[in-house]
């Protein structure tokens, strides 16, 4: 086959879609397996030895304040639905672009300003704006900006040290921010992205919207294999300690863990470490200034709360120490001597063992605690399906003949534009690569979803016809897949897209370098894998085993033909074996580019990739509460993000993903459909989204109950002056809270609320 056209390519795309039943369907989330993490609490000698206490534990420290340097918990940017709902000092002027403009801020829409302290308005939203926010051909834009809404963190500066019993701010030498400040105060700084939501991110096989937190757990650190000074304390002998490495898979969450108590943005003062932060902690009562209810969830059972009916009381009736020691293998916190662990600076006393590995306590905790933020009992989950087809009735949920025509419109419209190529299967994200690989595995005895209609493993368990192969996912963990762009077709991360939110040099995404310079792209360590570069070692599990056959059927990487192709390697390349045609979606496509292939090709299309501003597809689960919207918080409302998709995106370019493009809710080119017909269709497509929404989230109801947390909601004054006189430093300006108060296990009476309902209009 000679070379065939772009146009031909997407047309083919289509066509595949059509016949493998439009790809991954949204399904049930109930009985969806966790990915299995082996050794964790199996085995002979497991990390963890009680796991309700490790829970509690990860609970205790995601919400402890105690964490940060001054004041921030996890939970400080995750406290609604999972995610972050403040509309005061959440601006980011785009420290991730490569441009200029990423240091200072903008005027928003609205006109009325932007910047530190600034508090932002419906008016201000989408922040990337056309004449019509349908159609954006022969337009330009009549508003852009770098600029990122995100959530406010630390004030950060040099870390001193930190009182290992009361306290609740490090000891850091501070001082106003040369970004984040207003005159010569200093603000808090934000984040340079968007805040998602942590709820049923542990199905996820890497997490962070550029995914830098590998799906192995090392520890110590973010960065799973690739770290090369990565390790657990681990005693050998009544009077020895080794350090070793540590492999534990499917464990993201936990190396996501070990990003924000260190970040100067997020949590922390420059230069503390987890082993500080321990030594801050061990010996305190965990949640110590916070009140905790006493028909919390996970704390009420195991009889750790200090709380009664008629007294919420701070804190729980035991320290952090004592739950380390209960829920973790002794042989990580019972070495007593001091050893080879370091200490905070010369001459001060060195860390014992249980706090040289705080990390590794910190991050298993709070990735098992975060395991039980499971969202499944949402209308999506909940509704009767047709037997035959799994389709959902919308029957038996109370609903008006009127709302299930307009949310059986709204689902036939989700999946005839192909929104499920990228929110599809049960946890609405192909991002869920492990899991979904688990489900398409025939299993004998196997089902997920309800007891009323379970839904059986195997190679039609996300869809119909086959629809998983529409997107590459197959019994085999790939973490590459090959799909269409603007730019023809090109290797991707899977689970990662570029859709064209803005100009891929104000955030580079999964294209960007870790600590050590390295990609954190699999699809760009895999050009190197493919070359045989021995200068670049691949560590990542994975890269080096994909499955090129087992890559969407129409976008094929190297394929058994005699004659040559521009767009993939063929036998006049030079082709090698890749991998047995068992279980392959096309027998014709086991094998990839000898080396010298690889090499002779690296500036042609067969080799492209689509990394450069390219994103993890968050779920959608809960997203009617998860506003603001994208990586970068630019849009405010669901009716935003349609509008969006509608015009194809904000930004064309050579990587966005070519399926942004066929999408029909709003173009006005489609004559055939009256306006007043596809505005409905828009409507129920939001109507549809909202069937994603768990009560329980929305009430707060366990598990997705809580201790109080003091949130810090900007500061005295507005974005042209503020107060000054903070009591961690003169220089700063002075904070002001949102309260938000305890809620026990069966939750609140009032419903957590949309993001656009709590901003000014």
């Amino acid at each position: 086959m000679k070379f065939l056209p772009q146009i031909m390519l997407v047309f083919g795309l289509l066509i595949t879609q059509a016949v493998y039943a439009h790809g991954p369907i949204p399904y049930p989330l109930q009985n969806v397996p966790l990915p299995p993490v082996p050794g964790l609490l199996d085995g002979t000698s497991p990390i963890v030895v009680d796991k309700n206490m490790a829970i509690a534990l990860g609970k205790a420290l995601f919400w402890d304040m105690n964490v940060g340097s001054d004041g921030q918990a996890c939970g400080s940017c995750h406290y609604h639905a999972g995610a972050d709902a403040r509309d005061k000092n959440q601006i980011n002027p785009g420290e991730k672009s490569s441009n200029a403009s990423g240091q200072t801020f903008d005027m928003l829409p609205s006109g009325t300003g932007g910047g530190p302290n600034y508090t932002v308005k419906l008016s201000d939203f989408p922040l990337y704006r056309y004449p019509n926010p349908l159609d954006k051909s022969n337009s330009v834009p009549t508003y852009i900006t770098d600029d990122v809404v995100s959530s406010a963190g630390t004030f950060s500066g040099a870390f001193k040290g930190a009182n290992p019993f009361n306290g609740a701010n490090d000891s850091c030498d501070r001082s106003a921010d040369p970004v984040f400040h207003i005159g010569n105060t200093g603000t808090r700084r934000v984040e340079p992205r968007n805040t998602p939501t942590v709820i049923n991110d542990i199905f996820n096989y890497r997490n962070f919207w550029d995914g830098r937190a590998n799906n192995i757990f090392n520890g110590s650190s973010t960065w799973g294999d690739r770290d090369p000074s990565a390790g657990i304390w681990v005693t050998s002998g009544a009077r020895s300690v080794v350090k070793q490495r540590l492999h534990l898979e499917n464990s993201s969450l936990a190396s996501l863990a070990m990003g924000p108590p260190l970040n100067a943005s997020e949590m922390s003062c420059r230069g503390r470490n987890l082993a500080a932060i321990g030594r801050k902690l061990l010996l305190r009562k965990p949640l110590q200034n916070q009140k905790v209810h006493d028909e919390d969830s996970v704390f009420a059972p195991l009889n750790l709360t200090l709380s009664t009916a008629n007294d919420l009381k701070a804190g729980l009736n035991t320290t952090y120490k004592a739950m380390i020691t209960k829920a973790f293998n002794k042989k990580y916190w019972s070495y007593n001597a001091l050893g080879p662990f370091g200490a905070p600076a010369p001459g001060q006393m060195p860390y014992n063992q249980t706090e040289a590995n705080f990390s590794l306590f910190f991050g298993i905790a709070l990735q098992m605690y975060q395991a039980t933020l499971i969202s499944d009992q949402a209308p999506i989950d909940l509704t009767q399906r047709v037997p035959a087809t799994y389709v959902p009735t919308w029957l038996g949920l109370g609903y008006s003949p009127e709302k299930i025509v307009s949310l059986k419109n709204g689902h036939d419209l989700f999946i005839s534009n192909h929104c499920n190529l990228c929110h599809g299967g049960p946890t609405i994200t192909i991002a869920s690569v492990a899991t979904n690989a688990l489900l398409v595995t025939p299993t004998t005895g196997k089902t997920f979803g309800p007891a009323s209609s379970p839904r059986a493993y195997g190679p039609q368990a996300l869809g119909p016809q086959f629809g998983a192969q529409a997107v590459g996912i197959s019994r085999f963990t790939n973490v590459i897949v090959r799909d269409e762009t603007e730019g023809g077709p090109k290797l991707m991360d899977f689970g990662f897209a570029n859709t064209g939110v803005a100009d891929p040099d104000s955030d580079p995404g999964v294209g960007g370098v870790d600590d050590f310079g390295q990609p954190l792209s699999f699809s760009a360590q895999y050009l190197d894998y493919l070359q045989g570069n021995p200068a670049k070692k691949i560590l990542d599990p994975g890269v080096t085993s994909v499955r090129t056959c087992n890559f969407i059927p129409e976008v094929p990487f190297a394929t058994n033909v005699p004659d040559a192709d521009d767009w993939r390697f063929t036998n006049v390349d030079g082709l090698i074996a890749n991998s047995s045609s068992q279980f392959c979606f096309d027998p014709d496509s086991t094998y990839m580019p000898t080396v010298a292939a690889a090499i002779a090709n690296v500036n042609t299309q067969k080799m492209a990739i689509a990394s450069k501003a390219a994103f993890k597809i968050p779920s959608l689960r809960n997203v009617e509460l998860t506003g603001p919207y994208m990586h970068n918080g630019s849009m405010a409302t669901l009716e935003e993000v349609i509008e969006f998709y509608s015009r194809h995106g904000n930004v064309d370019n050579i990587d966005k993903h070519a399926i942004v493009n066929g999408l029909t809710l709003g173009t006005p080119g489609d004559l055939d459909v009256p306006e007043a017909q596809r505005a409905k269709n828009r409507a129920d497509v939001i109507a549809f989204l909202k069937t994603f929404t768990d009560d329980r989230v929305r009430y707060e109801k366990a598990p997705f109950d809580h201790p109080e947390i003091i949130v810090p909601y900007g500061h005295e004054g507005n974005a042209v002056a503020v107060n000054a006189g903070n009591p961690l430093s003169p220089v700063l300006a002075k904070d002001e809270v949102l309260v938000i108060p305890a809620v026990g296990a069966n939750g609140k009476a009032d419903p957590l609320l949309p993001f656009d309902q709590l901003i000014a209009h």
